[in-house]
């Protein structure tokens, strides 16, 4: 029967079911002529409802003069947007695969460029992701008692989180928690999931809460940062012993172990990060600094932007005799080309 639903068919379909997920109204045909992408008359809609009842993809209320979807309609709805979405995590893996390769020799360069104009260590984080709107929510069937829950944000973030389940779960009701979780968060600033509406939808989901608060975990999880994700590029370290004031054998060793270890250069990233309403260059004078081994130390910072939540530090460290406006202006270009090198290829 679903070879019978042309092209046509199908989008008078969704638009049907897209309504009634809105609005929870029977749909009548003058509601579906205002959908802009269809362009067909109200008369040829209702053909094609009445075609959708007898195929038994939408009924007709007895109260009512408009439509709802049947199961099966639902079905095939699902099905389809399943495989659209199935479709789109794929052709996001093998373009994050890429990026990552080109972002990682991309920013390498950018801190050997940096410290040879500079003559100081230079260093440059990774981006991190700094929330933004939920794309989409796909519960898929592991085994009988696990479920994979795949969550994408803008920005083409996933994060996948496995869901154990006490019992087995049958597919109708993996297909209307799917359905319950994407028309209420679909295109929602995650930072707007607040605990009434996680309540709200505990509640809609009866038994099965636990499921639902699992995966909203996930989707808080996916704009934390995660420090072991969070990867620092160095270049020209011994620059800095260069200048007598950090030549010293205590104060040597200690910068050496900051940027062997890293832990402490992740630390300043996150400090500079974390003030969201500075994203220009910061300065970190001596005593300032977070990190207690670079106190004889200035850092210049900046923050640079892929787009889409995604933001990163470049920064400068020597002496507390260095060259600022040299330093500054540096930081500056660079930041300009990153935010431009990136944003080109998104």
């Amino acid at each position: 029967m679903e070879d019978v639903l042309d092209d046509r068919k199908k989008r008078i379909l969704k638009a049907i079911i897209k309504t009634y997920l809105e609005t929870g109204e029977p749909v009548g045909s003058r509601t579906i002529s205002k959908y802009t992408d269809l362009n067909v008359s109200s008369a040829t809609i209702r053909n094609e409802m009445s075609d959708l009842t007898d195929l038994g993809y939408i009924i007709q209320p007895h109260t009512s003069a408009g439509r709802i979807p049947s199961d099966k309609g639902y079905r095939l709805y699902v099905d389809e947007m399943m495989q659209e979405k199935e479709e789109e995590i794929s052709e996001i893996r093998n373009l994050m695969i890429e990026k990552t390769d080109k972002l990682e020799k991309v920013l390498k360069q950018v801190a050997k460029v940096l410290a040879s104009n500079t003559n100081y260590a230079a260093m440059v984080s990774v981006p991190q992701y700094s929330g933004s709107r939920l794309k989409f929510i796909q519960l898929s069937r592991v085994n009988e008692l696990q479920l994979v829950a795949v969550v994408v944000c803008e920005g083409n973030v996933i994060r996948n989180q496995i869901i154990d389940l006490d019992e087995e779960m049958d597919d109708e009701t993996i297909l209307k928690l799917n359905l319950l979780l994407n028309t209420n968060l679909n295109g929602l600033p995650i930072q707007d999931i607040n605990l009434g509406m996680i309540a709200r939808l505990k509640e809609q989901a009866g038994i099965h809460s636990g499921v639902v608060a699992t995966v909203l975990d996930a989707v808080a999880a996916t704009i934390q940062v995660d420090e072991e994700d969070l990867e620092i590029y160095t270049s020209g370290a011994t620059n800095i012993f260069k200048y007598p004031e950090l030549a010293d054998k205590s104060r040597a060793s200690g910068l050496i172990s900051a940027f062997e270890e890293k832990q402490q250069l992740v630390d300043l990233v996150k400090d500079s990060m974390s003030d969201s309403e500075n994203t220009g260059v910061q300065v970190y004078i001596g005593d300032e600094m977070p990190i207690k081994t670079m106190k004889d130390c200035s850092v210049v910072t900046a923050t640079y932007e892929l787009g889409n939540g995604m933001h990163g530090t470049i920064g400068i460290i020597g002496p507390k005799r260095m060259d600022y406006e040299n330093v500054v202006d540096s930081l500056k270009t660079l930041k300009v080309e990153l935010d431009h090198v990136f944003k080109k290829k998104t």
